[in-house]
């Protein structure tokens, strides 16, 4: 992974791109990207770690401080078993190969989504991630697995009823920043961008609430040939758009 003046001479060399804070992404296309190549499904997960690999490399160089990705859905338990067996399986060899370059370049590693339905020895690993990246200030990477936009809003009501119903809150003190700091992503800043890979143009349940005002970028390749070139054109797509957040005014973040 990159260096500090690595990152210094990428920003140096496009002055003119503004950068976001925060970067969604919807990681789609594995399967079609290994269908089209006469392989398994499978082969298709493996090309998609190597991207993310890539993909967490760029931001460092360009300078973005939060990126947050799509890997597993609460809706993706429908797939065939042996497919879910080996997504969990990549994770784990993921974890163990690449955390410690994660942490040496000082990336804070944190899983959003729901913990139920994920074995023991798969929760410990999340944990041992989480607590070993937890001090450092450099990007910060979210993984959303076992993750559902609607469920994540649902626990979020459900966390701010609790408090009104323990007498800690009142009804009508409840605003939107209440509710933000009940989600998986209290803390954060809203993502800016949201990429979606493959060609489909849909959110999928994923960070419904924090995109309000997301730019949507979607791109033809699938998730596995998405490479900084491609990340490159949606920066520069992004550095091009007109954001008003609801005004007139054009405002530059």
């Amino acid at each position: 992974m990159s260096t500090e003046p690595a990152t210094q001479q990428r920003v140096a060399l496009r002055p003119d791109l503004r950068i976001p804070a925060h970067v969604g992404v919807i990681m789609d296309g594995n399967g079609r990207w290994a269908q089209a190549r006469g392989k398994p499904r499978s082969e298709g997960h493996v090309a998609g770690v190597k991207a993310l690999r890539a993909l967490v490399e760029s931001c460092i160089n360009y300078g973005i401080g939060h990126l947050t990705v799509f890997s597993f859905s609460s809706e993706n338990w429908t797939r065939p078993k042996d497919e879910i067996s080996f997504i969990f399986g990549l994770l784990r060899r993921f974890v163990a190969s690449d955390l410690e370059k994660l942490h040496r370049n000082n990336v804070r590693v944190k899983i959003i989504g729901s913990r139920d339905g994920l074995d023991e020895s798969l929760r410990r690993l999340i944990a041992e991630v989480e607590a070993t990246t937890a001090m450092n200030t450099g990007l910060k990477l979210q993984v959303a697995f076992n993750y559902g936009g609607k469920a994540e809003i649902t626990e979020a009501v459900q966390r701010v009823a609790s408090l009104v119903a323990a007498g800690r809150l009142k009804p009508e003190d409840i605003t939107e920043e209440t509710i933000s700091r009940a989600l998986y992503t209290a803390g954060l800043p809203d993502p800016d961008i949201i990429i979606r890979t493959s060609g489909e143009q849909r959110f999928s349940n994923f960070l419904l609430w924090q995109s309000a005002y997301a730019e949507l970028v979607f791109v033809d390749e699938n998730w596995p040939d998405f490479n900084d070139a491609a990340f490159l054109r949606v920066l520069e797509d992004y550095s091009g758009r007109d954001r008003r957040y609801g005004g007139v005014e054009a405002q530059r973040r």
